[in-house]
């Protein structure tokens, strides 16, 4: 098969502020047409940088060097002429977050048909066609009632699907998928991979596959390339770098995935939280009374519990209702049902009395980034509840938040440097920090571990297991990630729609789920795994 993309000695660096960081080394790897390439590594790798420096995407304080060919053309020091009339339409990218790449005050009509009538000239009812065409081909249903949607009015999946439809639009010859399915739901993430497959195939196009997630690559690349501080450490067939990994690094990268099960629960252990029939509406209004003309119904009829020393995951996809219910629980959104915490009901608690229970009850989010102020140092944010609910025992601030840093993994020298200057593992290690220093009874972990790279996934899992042993912590850990549910939880909640379709022991769901969304779930995250 011809190379349609020759990449041979590529070197990226930027300056900035005088200082020159090397970001790729001299790599070099061609994609066949009709082929799929992974690049693969954990975050600072040189994996997108790779992919950007293939269309000159990369900014100003950029130099690159090397060469990159495009069906025999340079695209290293091309016109912008010439790269214009490449990007988008010979060779297109799907990235990451669809919420960040599309237009929020644009329809879905008017952001497909910018890049018709720029490369193919089409405008109007000709436009409109091919749109309803890309569209139907990417699986949204009825599209005609989709055209004057908004983004935020599609679900994450449905926005994925629009992005390959925007990145598809023009017939491109290579299409460029920056972690197309990191923030997807187990379910979605298999569609949006086969799909991809699909038209693949039926548009005899070539893939490079940008992920952290090794299961993926195993069941859909053809060749991978396995990148390292810059550079191509192993590159091969799929199957050979799988079955016979030659680089060190390669074979941590294998092995990194959370197993084994949490310790056992004391059968004498004091029940933490508990619900009782527990059931969130939203009313939906309309018109100038703003009259209830319906509801949103997030959660029907929960009941569920947990103790000290025990993880109880919540799985489901999105819009099920799993951050719903631990929101709830918390105390941070109304509710109708019996809550109990400590064996006292809080349900119809005020603010005031409540004030006194919320250094029991912590939360770590999702994105380590977005939820960590970054006009505040990390001691700042480690003590900021401290400010709130006073220092225990009368120990300085100080004191405390050196311990804590110790405790979850970070040297307490760096406890005056602002979020930025850490990696996005150090960053969530900085939240678990600011959620444990006030001893917390429970903690709920809201997807902490899925904008992660899996060898970073294991340290924060073993990480969460040491801190729960050691305090007799109880988890609410909601994740889409079910191979790390099960490394983690002692029971687990699936939740579809607002409703607990199954709720038990975890090895009994995993070996044995009773029903067929819970089937569906474990199937689509284990075939993942390969």
């Amino acid at each position: 098969m011809s190379a349609i993309l020759q990449v041979r000695d590529l070197t990226v660096s930027f300056n900035q502020d005088g200082t020159t960081t090397q970001a790729v080394k001299g790599v070099s790897f061609d994609i066949a047409r009709g082929e799929t390439v992974a690049l693969v590594g954990e975050s600072g790798s040189g994996k997108s940088v790779t992919a950007l420096s293939t269309v000159s995407l990369l900014g100003e304080s950029a130099r690159v060097g090397g060469s990159v060919l495009y069906n025999g053309s340079e695209m290293i020091g091309a016109s912008d002429a010439q790269l214009r009339k490449v990007r988008g339409n010979d060779i297109s990218f799907i990235f990451q977050e669809p919420m960040t790449s599309l237009n929020p005050l644009h329809t879905l009509e008017k952001q497909l048909s910018e890049s018709l009538a720029l490369h193919q000239g089409l405008v109007g009812e000709a436009a409109r066609t091919r749109i309803l065409d890309l569209l139907t081909k990417v699986g949204i249903r009825d599209p005609e009632t989709r055209l004057g949607a908004f983004p935020h009015q599609l679900s994450g999946g449905q926005r994925q699907r629009v992005m390959i439809a925007m990145a598809l639009a023009n017939g491109p010859d290579l299409l460029i998928a920056d972690e197309p399915t990191t923030a997807l739901d187990v379910t979605i993430q298999a569609q949006i991979l086969e799909l991809l497959a699909d038209l693949k195939r039926a548009e005899d196009m070539s893939l490079l596959f940008i992920t952290h997630d090794l299961g993926i690559v195993r069941k859909f690349a053809d060749h991978v390339c396995v990148m390292k501080d810059g550079e191509i450490v192993e590159k091969g067939r799929t199957r050979d770098i799988f079955d016979a990994p030659q680089h060190p690094y390669t074979q941590m990268l294998l092995s990194a995935e959370s197993t084994g099960v949490p310790d056992p629960v004391d059968p004498g252990a004091e029940e933490i939280a508990r619900t009782d029939n527990l059931r969130i509406w939203f009313p939906i209004q309309k018109g100038l009374m703003r009259r209830t003309v319906g509801y949103v119904k997030a959660v029907n009829d929960a009941s569920i519990a947990v103790r000290a020393g025990e993880t109880v995951g919540i799985v489901g996809e999105s819009g099920s209702g799993k951050t719903t219910l631990a929101l709830a629980i918390m105390r941070l959104i109304a509710s109708e049902g019996r809550i109990t915490f400590r064996g006292q009901d809080v349900r119809a608690w005020s603010t005031r009395e409540l004030r006194r229970l919320r250094s029991d009850m912590q939360i770590v989010f999702q994105d380590p980034y977005g939820s960590l102020s970054p006009r505040m140092t990390c001691a700042q944010i480690i003590a900021e509840g401290l400010g709130v609910h006073g220092a225990p025992d009368g120990r300085s601030e100080h004191e405390l938040v050196t311990e804590v840093m110790t405790e979850v993994g970070l040297d307490p020298a760096t406890m005056h440097r602002y979020p930025h200057e850490f990696s996005g593992g150090q960053r969530q290690r900085i939240a678990i920090a600011r959620a444990m220093v006030l001893r917390p009874r429970l903690v709920v972990l809201d997807e902490p571990t899925s904008a992660l790279d899996m060898t970073v996934q294991v340290q924060i899992v073993s990480l969460l297991r040491d801190l729960q042993r050691k305090h007799n912590l109880a988890y609410l850990f909601i994740s889409h990630d079910l191979k790390v549910v099960r490394a983690m939880s002692h029971k687990v909640i699936v939740m579809k729609q607002g409703d607990v379709v199954e709720y038990g022991e975890a090895q009994q769901i995993f070996d044995a789920p009773q029903t067929d969304y819970t089937r569906t779930l474990l199937s689509a995250a284990f075939d993942l795994a390969g």
